[in-house]
């Protein structure tokens, strides 16, 4: 059974750092062709932080984190990670990983461009 399982959020004030992990399995091999990260908050859309393809390690960063989101991936782990510095409160959010297939000019970080997803982990930014 495919999965995804994040992890390594939590609380932590603001200008800290924090490293996400997604863990995938079950997939057959060359199923999905990339990762994303998503966030969302109460009463927000979500929105995508990053998105990596597992080939040629592109990525796609919103300029929105560009200066402090950096997304990285290892393949014989298989397991993205999401490395966040200088964390403010308004990044405070749960954190969902999402794997997708295909291959465009760039990883996407359209939501709809994802067909399987984790549960997320939550993140909270506060002193």
């Amino acid at each position: 059974q495919a999965q995804l399982v994040e992890s390594g959020g939590g609380l932590v004030q603001p200008g800290g750092s924090l490293r996400l992990s997604c863990a995938f399995s079950g997939f057959r091999i060359k199923e999905i062709s990339l990762i994303a990260w998503f966030r969302q908050a109460p009463g927000k859309e979500r929105e995508a932080v990053s998105a990596i393809y597992f080939g040629d390690g592109s990525t796609n960063t919103p300029r929105s984190v560009e200066n402090r989101f950096t997304i990285s991936k290892d393949n014989a782990k298989n397991t993205v990670y999401l490395q966040m510095n200088n964390l403010k409160p308004e990044d405070t959010a749960k954190y969902l990983c999402a794997a997708g297939r295909g291959i465009w000019e760039m990883p996407p970080l359209e939501d709809w461009e994802y067909d399987w997803w984790g549960q997320g982990t939550q993140v909270t930014v506060s002193s």
